[in-house]
């Protein structure tokens, strides 16, 4: 054959050299002939081969799981002692009533507190002759126990003795004393404080009467209409970073709740051109202040006008939004973007505030008791006498409260005529320093009617987080609700003035009213729940209140305003939520998808709801039973000193935040961990302990019945040489809340160090769930271990900017949130049952934690075929083995988490982001399904804000200029703040610092976190779906994969061709949450609905003998001129 070549100059030479060159034309042809080949299908995997290796793979880790958790053990010991107990079906019903009167018990304890300090405080008053000189010394909480440079103690300061006390999170308090916190804007010598400090004195002895009648009580206070709060026990105040105390008992919700009924409130306010500068900035404040004086019993909106009326949120236009903190916040957001310009026409305004109040009315919408308008405006011109004679007069049915903006006092007399002409009050706001005491004169006004007719009502408020009261991080994350009454003027020369003398009140700890609904009657996926009258949530195990801003761990915007809709969101059409608004009393039926092991996988349950009213209080209480998981609880019995034997083992634990003894009552108890206090108890060295004697029991046999279990794991842990390297904690968990465990590696050999420690809440029994192991544990049939890696961190991988469900977390606990939390740990669990007739109760979950690397080295030893296999009938890649460079070997677990792979990267990942291609063909193919969840307490990144909008420095000169200007006007803002009358009595300034508006503070650029709404992805394999294999089509070339079920168990071996890239064909799939977006109608049309609420059964709108004509006068400030004509320039200047 010849051959053609190419010679130096291109010309084409022939040449007849042909053997060699044949055989390597042969080689060449068959090399693409193979390539062609491969892009059909160049790997064949034998599904066989990865049959074989699953079945040998699941027959190691049941052996593994089985001897070192000693499951058969524990499963033979149950069912030896089923001829002796007892299974019952667990009535929702009765349960629910039960716990309801337990827990209205409980609150009229509280109740009947607050109504004795009532009327001490009131006799008090009635006994007191005001002293314009009085001179009294009293403890003062911000100066307590300190002294001067000399050493003595400082006027008010005396010496507080304060003593930790376990009852009050650990605070140091007196709980012989109360004392007295006053805000810093208040002068605490002021005649009418020292009046009512040495008037309320009385109430120390009802202080210490009530905690010793009811040691379950917390803090007791008295806040009064001056401004002075008497708080019991006796605390050392915290001033805040500025030295300043904020904090003012009258604009507190308890105290807001208490001293007025319900009311509709429409916010009118001037942003003509003559509201420039320092006026709008008052205007802005006031509005404020006047939104963190409503609550979700009240309505509200806001309305601006200039040359033509505006609403400020123009999606509420014409009606009212419930005051909830959602709507209040967002006004607030609302209100810093006005922009003044135009002429001032006010009669317009009010025209469309009385229609919108007017119609609320008519429609039975709105509050349907006190109706407001607050004008805010730096004067008024025209008449708009006849705007009141159509809307308003005679009944004068809507009351305008008058805010004067500005030092000019011009229009004072047309503003002040407004008022008081119709039922209201007028104050003159000069400076941001006035605003918080004017604004509080309302209060007063709409009190009157239920201060003249004695109307004492008790008000419970909405949950809340008390941060500002107590400046410590156990306090701070703890839920509570107050309950709270009026205290009102008795003697009869004041009496149609309505004075209010103050509100008292007490907190409940909402974790205590919860405990009354305990965890082990529940079962494993049960829970308790509370809303208020508006369906807002009090307490529920899935209510996240907080979310993370650096290190810190904050309150959300809206914490305590989230619906019931937003949590048991799979009740869509809301009839849970009815029903139990409503006050009624029956039983639900909902088949959920329910969340675990902090968001990354989902449970299918069919949830039983029961629910009623909690009587003389506007909650209600719902709990929730699962079929198949807590319809069934066994009783067993054994004897107190057989049982008290093996409950003193040192394996054995309690659930700590369970309540098997009330240790809270009597103070010796208190340091008593639970364990402790059962022991004490049982054998009669505390008979006195308030025990639950059914709990008890139970935890005593499942002591017994679980003891040889201790024998078993410590057989295995002395037989080292026998022991499985990796292999850490055996652990055990019971109904009762008992827990075993047996390290069987040190800890400076353990991967999981924290695992079943006080800080892993996911994985020990707690006030709101079951450990993780246990709940999960239950998916599989008993006996059938589950295996799953839990995150390496504690964070929630949807919610990474929120903190732990729990509210209540310690300074450590948080600290350990932000540490490597279980490491690459793996859980293996298994259920234990019992069985009497045809009813199975779970008795418990058992298992092993045990590290990764065994998992994985047990995996790679069998997925590698020895080179003298027998291929012979073997079709496709023989031997096959997993440490080819060409093939991809996984374990996933039933979500889709890898839990061994080569790469270490991907363990603990979900497999859709290793491999887009070959998960989406398993969801294609059926075998994993898809579950959307959705999160409505989500946190959104808005993005990079920043507050001022600043123009460029174009020069040095403007440099310096805007510094200048940003001095000028924080000094401005320093003088018009600062209480200038105080300066004549220096004492009490306390070194505090001037404290500015946060307004005008020094913003950095901010990533601002918002709720919003989301919804993430779950995956849960199909097991029906038998398909074994499949080939995917990837432009050049073609991925074959092979996919078994690994027996006994929920996990899945999947074998992949590696050679092959499919992510351009296919991406990553990823479980990140995604914003839910509304467009503007639907977003508007959410916001203006209004779900159905029980309004309050009292109102006070009205007395006949209220004296109308106590309206208000023109506040002043006294100044010197050369500081007026200072700030007026500078006014000028920054404007």
């Amino acid at each position: 054959m010849s051959r053609w070549s190419w010679g130096n100059g291109g010309n084409a030479i022939k040449s007849d050299r042909s053997g060699p060159h044949r055989r390597r034309l042969m080689m060449l042809m068959w090399i693409i002939l193979s390539l062609c080949l491969m892009v059909d299908g160049q790997m064949k995997i034998p599904p066989e081969t990865v049959q074989q290796w699953a079945v040998s793979f699941g027959k190691e880790l049941t052996a593994l799981s089985a001897r070192y958790s000693g499951a058969k053990l524990l499963q033979k010991k149950f069912k030896d002692i089923e001829g002796v107990v007892k299974i019952e079906e667990v009535n929702g019903e009765e349960l629910v009533k039960k716990f309801a009167e337990e827990m209205e018990g409980m609150l009229g304890r509280k109740m009947k507190s607050v109504k004795r300090l009532a009327e001490a405080a009131e006799d008090a008053d009635l006994h007191h002759e005001y002293n314009e000189t009085l001179e009294f010394d009293y403890f003062n909480s911000l100066l307590i126990n300190s002294v001067d440079e000399d050493g003595n103690p400082i006027p008010l300061g005396g010496e507080f003795p304060l003593e930790e006390n376990e009852h009050f999170n650990k605070l140091p308090v007196n709980t012989q004393h109360s004392n007295i916190q006053v805000p810093t804007n208040v002068y605490n010598r002021d005649p009418d404080i020292l009046n009512g400090v040495y008037m309320s004195e009385a109430l120390n002895d009802i202080f210490v009467d009530n905690f010793q009648k009811d040691a379950t009580l917390t803090w007791q206070y008295f806040g009064s209409a001056t401004g002075f709060f008497r708080l019991y026990p006796g605390i050392q105040w915290t001033p805040d970073e500025n030295g300043v105390v904020t904090f003012d008992c009258r604009n507190r919700n308890w105290y807001i709740q208490a001293a007025t009924s319900p009311k509709d409130v429409i916010i009118v306010v001037d942003v003509s051109g003559s509201m420039k500068g320092l006026r709008m900035t008052i205007a802005k404040h006031t509005i404020n202040t006047i939104l963190d004086t409503l609550g979700e019993n009240d309505f509200v909106n806001i309305i601006a006008y200039s040359d033509y009326v505006q609403y400020v949120e123009p999606c509420f236009k014409g009606i009212l939004v419930q005051a909830d903190l959602d709507n209040r916040e967002h006004f607030k957001l609302l209100v810093e973007n006005l922009h003044v310009k135009g002429e001032g026409k006010v009669k317009n305004a009010m025209k469309e505030s009385f229609k919108v109040l007017n119609e609320a009315a008519a429609l039975g919408q709105g509050s349907l008791c006190n109706q407001a308008i607050m004008l805010i405006t730096d004067g008024a011109m025209e008449d708009f006498q006849d705007v009141f004679e159509e809307f308003n007069w005679p009944e004068r049915r809507v009351r305008v409260f008058t805010y004067l903006i500005g030092r000019e006092m011009t229009f004072a007399e047309n503003v002040k005529w407004i008022a008081c002409n119709n039922k209201g009050y007028y104050t003159h706001v000069s400076t941001l320093a006035d605003v918080q005491e004017n604004v509080m004169e309302y209060l007063h006004v709409l009190s009157r009617p239920m201060v003249i007719n004695h109307d004492h009502d008790i008000i419970w408020t909405e949950a809340y987080m008390d941060s500002v009261l107590f400046n410590t991080q156990a306090q701070s994350l703890l839920m509570m609700t107050s309950v709270a009454m009026p205290v009102f003027s008795k003697k009869e020369e004041t009496l149609s003035h309505g004075i209010l003398l103050g509100v008292v009140g007490t907190d409940v700890a909402l974790r205590e009213l919860m405990r009354l609904a305990p965890r082990y009657k529940l079962g494993i996926q049960g829970y308790a729940f509370l809303i208020t009258n508006n369906g807002y949530i009090l307490s529920h195990p899935e209510l996240r209140p907080l979310y993370k801003e650096g290190k810190k761990l904050k309150p959300k915007p809206n914490y305590n305003s989230v619906d019931l809709s937003e949590v048991e969101w799979e009740d869509t059409e809301e009839k849970l939520r009815t029903a139990m608004v409503r006050g009624e009393t029956g039983t639900l039926s909902l088949d959920v998808r329910a969340s675990v092991d902090k968001g990354r996988r989902v449970m299918f349950l069919k949830n039983d709801y029961f629910y009623t009213v909690i009587n003389e209080t506007p909650f209600s209480l719902g709990i929730v039973l699962s079929r198949g998981y807590g319809e069934y609880i066994f009783t067993g019995n054994v004897s107190v000193e057989e049982g008290l034997h093996d409950l003193l083992t040192p394996d054995l634990f309690i659930a700590n935040e369970w309540t098997y003894c009330e240790t809270d009552i009597d103070p010796g108890h208190r340091k008593l961990t639970q364990l402790q206090a059962v022991i004490k108890y049982l054998t009669g060295k505390e008979p006195d302990l308030d025990c639950d004697a059914q709990l008890l029991q139970q935890t005593l046999f499942d002591a017994v019945v679980t003891a040889p279990m201790e024998a078993y794991w410590t057989a295995l842990m002395l037989n080292t040489s026998g022991m499985d390297d990796g292999i850490e904690t055996a652990f055990l968990g019971t109904r009762s809340g008992l827990l075993r465990f047996q390290r069987y590696s040190g800890i400076e050999k353990r991967v999981g160090k924290s695992f079943l420690t006080s800080t892993d809440k996911e994985n020990i029994f707690t006030l709101d769930h079951f450990p993780v192991w246990y709940r999960r544990a239950a998916e599989n049939p008993a006996g059938q271990f589950l295996y799953y890696m839990p995150r390496q961190d504690t964070r929630d991988m949807f919610r990474d900017n929120e903190g732990d469900y729990s509210a209540t977390l310690s300074a450590e606990e948080v600290e350990h949130q932000a540490e490597e939390g279980a490491g690459r740990i793996m859980i293996s669990t298994t259920a234990v049952t019992v069985t009497v007739g045809k009813k199975t109760a779970i008795a418990g979950a058992i298992g092993v934690q045990m590290t990764q690397e065994i998992i994985a080295s047990k995996f790679w030893a069998i997925a590698a075929q020895p080179n003298d296999t027998d291929c012979t009938n073997v079709e496709g890649v023989c031997p096959l083995r997993c440490d080819r460079f060409d093939l991809e070997c996984y374990v996933i677990d039933n979500n889709g988490f890898v839990l061994v792979s080569k790469q270490l990267n991907d363990v603990g990942r979900f497999f859709g982001e290793t491999d887009g291609s070959v998960m989406t063909t398993l969801i294609r193919m059926g075998m994993f399904k898809r579950v959307s969840l959705f999160d409505y307490q989500a946190m959104c990144k808005m993005g990079s804000h920043s507050v001022s909008r600043a123009r460029p420095l174009f020069s040095p000169f403007y440099a310096l200029a805007s510094t200048f200007k940003w001095f000028l006007s924080n000094f401005l803002l320093f003088l018009l703040e600062f209480n200038f009358c105080g300066l004549w009595h220096t004492e009490h300034l306390a070194d505090a610092k001037p404290s500015y508006s946060r307004s005008y503070s020094h913003k950095k650029k901010v990533e601002v976190l918002q709720p919003c709404d989301t919804e993430y992805p779950s995956f849960v394999y199909e097991p029906s779906v038998k398909e074994t294999n499949s080939i995917i089509k990837c432009g050049r070339c073609q991925k074959m994969f092979v996919v078994q079920q690994i027996p006994e168990s929920n996990l899945l071996m999947l074998v992949v061709q590696g050679d092959c890239d499919c992510s351009r064909q296919h991406p990553p799939i990823t479980l990140g949450a995604k914003e839910v977006k509304y467009n503007a109608s639907v977003k508007c049309d959410r916001m203006r609905s209004q779900k159905i609420r029980r309004r309050p059964e009292s109102c006070h709108a009205y007395h006949p003998q209220e004296n109308a004509n106590d309206c208000g006068g023109a506040y002043f400030i006294s100044v010197s001129g050369s500081l007026l004509f200072i700030s007026l320039s500078i006014v000028a200047l920054v404007s």
